[in-house]
């Protein structure tokens, strides 16, 4: 007997965002490596560690790693799944660490006035401890991201 559908979903989390950057900067920051090394990471990524091989295409892979404040060495990856320029990016997303729990990313920019709504989406999380840590790194990441493109 099939277990009821709330049950067995996977957690995800939602962020929004209002930047103050066209949808084509903030595209590129999140596409171009050279730019994502300035902003990937939670809040206490150490300045300088990100480093990051990206192919935006759907089939492409791409793989960003960083250090924490704490000495931590994080790095994850995963193959692009839809690009649409200055609009959607979905991706899957796998640490290199537990490369069996793959969830999906989705970030869709929207222009907003002058600036730029950016809704993030983590779907497919392994658990709620899960949810709640990537919850946390999303946040620290975007909060350098608005930093970064304002």
């Amino acid at each position: 007997m099939a277990k009821p559908a709330a049950a067995t979903a996977a957690p995800s989390l939602t962020l929004k965002r209002r930047l103050h950057a066209s949808p084509a900067k903030v595209w590129t920051a999140w596409t171009r490596a050279e730019k994502i090394a300035h902003w990937f990471g939670p809040a206490d990524t150490v300045d300088g560690s990100v480093r990051a091989e990206l192919d935006v295409r759907v089939g492409g892979r791409f793989r960003v790693s960083f250090q924490t404040a704490r000495g931590e060495y994080h790095e994850v990856g995963g193959v692009y799944r839809e690009v649409v320029p200055d609009r959607r990016l979905v991706f899957s997303w796998a640490w290199h660490s537990t490369p069996e729990r793959e969830s999906q990313v989705t970030v869709t920019l929207q222009p907003d006035g002058e600036g730029t709504l950016l809704t993030l989406t983590h779907e497919q999380l392994f658990d709620q401890a899960a949810a709640n840590g990537h919850r946390k790194g999303w946040t620290g990441s975007l909060d350098r991201l608005e930093k970064y493109t304002g």
